[in-house]
């Protein structure tokens, strides 16, 4: 009989739930984390999956080769299937010690694609096809790193995932989500292995002390702020680059995504109608596997990310040409090479801290994840996702994830994170509209 989800205004019912466990006990030792990972230990879980068209084969065969396929990925994965342990030094470790990763199946079947895909904001049910709402990364001391949840929909289905941020990074997660669809299909011998040495300048000998308020914070959503998808075209960015690029003074080429960026910054400044003295702020989250010398493996497993900070006032921002919002971008990573890498652990081992997530100040535009995450690559079996969406961990006011645009290219979806007022300004802005438009 199935048991209904606890919020009684759920879109969701729960059918079962189950902890799987690896195919093979794991031989790996336990994994200290590193300081990227400690970095996000207060964060929250990452939230993240896909929307597919409806499966031919039946859910009482789907589900239990999606569970067997699951077995088989967490063998790879080992760290995935452990917990948490902290030693008598404060030091914080994954025990790979074969506890297992939680599994949901569950119905929304009075929900089509259509009714998902077609509000101008991203709907309210996804953050119920993916499971650990606002869990703290901390907490994976005592319950699972990873949770897969299968939502079956009237024409679709949703396969949604919730992972300790301080395990791993979007480049991490994305190698186990497309490892753990390429089983699903049938692929014997996977193309992503992961490297678990941790023989970097990220294993550090400093300790984080944690607080109780730390390990315990006031993890709710932020209800005051609205979610929307823009996608932009490869003809959108195309003509973007070029505008930011053709009045440069720099001698390096500005990027597309650079260009994208600044965009978005003097965009939602403008809309907040900050002062001109007002300080604002990005903060681009960086892979830094090459970027370190000697460089990580493309496969490291764990978080190798740091994020690259850009101060200017409201009214430079506002005031000044694209341009020059994307050259400030665009100094600040060209210069983000290995000795900023590992002064910026230095920094971290002299003040051991776990970062606080949130637009504190009123000024901050955070973009994370990135367009060149193989999101789309995701065929379980039955074909590539029509859309990927995320759940409602880590959203506040200014917050943004970059998603590759489905058709290819270099299209780029944007989930834009904004209060009400400033999201209600962007939506109207006309030069923002000249490159953006709405994803249906």
């Amino acid at each position: 009989m199935a048991k209904p989800f606890s919020n009684e205004s759920s879109a969701v019912t729960i059918l079962s739930k189950c902890t799987v466990f690896p195919d093979k006990k794991s031989s790996l030792g336990d994994l200290k984390l590193s300081v990227s990972d400690l970095t996000m230990i207060c964060a929250q879980y990452i939230q993240k999956g896909c929307l597919f068209t409806t499966p031919s084969l039946p859910s009482q065969t789907l589900i239990p080769q999606l569970i067997a396929s699951l077995s088989k990925t967490l063998s790879l994965f080992p760290p995935l299937a452990g917990r948490f342990v902290t030693d008598s030094d404060g030091y914080i470790y994954i025990s790979c010690n074969d506890a297992g990763a939680d599994f949901i199946h569950a119905t929304a079947t009075h929900l089509t694609i259509t009714d998902l895909l077609s509000p101008r904001d991203v709907h309210a049910a996804f953050k119920q096809f993916i499971p650990f709402h606002c869990k703290i990364n901390y907490s994976a001391h005592f319950s699972p790193i990873l949770a897969i949840q299968v939502t079956y929909l009237a024409d679709g289905i949703f396969i949604g995932f919730a992972v300790s941020h301080a395990v791993t990074d979007g480049t991490t997660v994305w190698n186990f989500f497309n490892t753990f669809a390429e089983i699903s299909r049938g692929v014997t011998q996977p193309t992503r292995i992961p490297d678990f040495r941790r023989d970097s300048i990220l294993n550090s000998k400093a300790v984080l002390r944690l607080s109780e308020d730390d390990i315990n914070p006031n993890s709710k959503a932020d209800d005051s702020v609205r979610e929307r998808i823009f996608s932009f075209s490869q003809e959108a960015i195309q003509k973007l680059k070029a505008r930011v690029n053709r009045n440069r003074t720099l001698p390096a080429e500005i990027s597309s995504f650079q260009s994208l960026s600044a965009l978005m910054w003097q965009c939602v400044t403008r809309a907040r109608k900050l002062e001109g003295n007002k300080r604002t702020t990005v903060r681009m989250a960086v892979n830094i596997r090459n970027r370190l010398e000697p460089k990580l493996s493309e496969y490291y497993f764990g978080n190798a990310i740091q994020s690259i900070v850009t101060f200017a006032s409201a009214g430079d921002v506002i005031d000044r040409d694209l341009t020059w919002c994307a050259e400030q971008l665009n100094k600040n990573i060209r210069e983000y090479n290995s000795d900023v890498v590992r002064r910026v652990v230095e920094d971290w081992e002299r003040e051991p801290k776990a970062v606080k997530m949130g637009n504190h100040d009123g000024g901050i535009v955070q973009i994370g994840s990135s367009p060149r995450f193989p999101m789309y690559d995701n065929d379980f079996g039955w074909g590539r996702p029509l859309a990927v969406r995320s759940g409602g961990g880590n959203k506040f006011d200014g917050k943004m994830s970059a998603f590759p645009g489905r058709e290819g290219g270099n299209a780029v979806d944007l989930e834009v994170v904004l209060a009400t007022d400033t999201m209600g300004i962007l939506e109207n802005d006309p030069e923002f509209l000249l490159y953006a438009s709405c994803q249906q």
